[in-house]
């Protein structure tokens, strides 16, 4: 039978010290992770908040049209 790695030995002590090297590369993975999903949260409350002031502004709008057609529409019937 033919050994797949010929002379190289991979003991115990090399694979436990390999799993410690991802271990901690990956718990920094996710320390990043959990700093993006804050940063997103942070912008769409941001971004909610922005939205909630300006919906006047439109409704405000539509309010001085109106109120500018019915003024239209008095006076043209009124003849003048």
């Amino acid at each position: 039978m033919l050994d797949p790695l010929g002379p190289v030995t991979i003991g115990a002590r090399e694979i436990y010290d390999e799993l410690k090297t991802v271990g901690s590369k990956l718990d920094k993975v996710d320390s990043k992770v959990d700093g993006i999903v804050t940063d997103v949260t942070d912008h769409e409350t941001r971004i909610r908040a922005l939205e909630r002031a300006r919906w006047p502004l439109p409704s405000l709008a539509a309010l001085v049209a109106l109120g500018s057609l019915i003024l239209a529409i008095i006076s043209f019937t009124r003849g003048g």
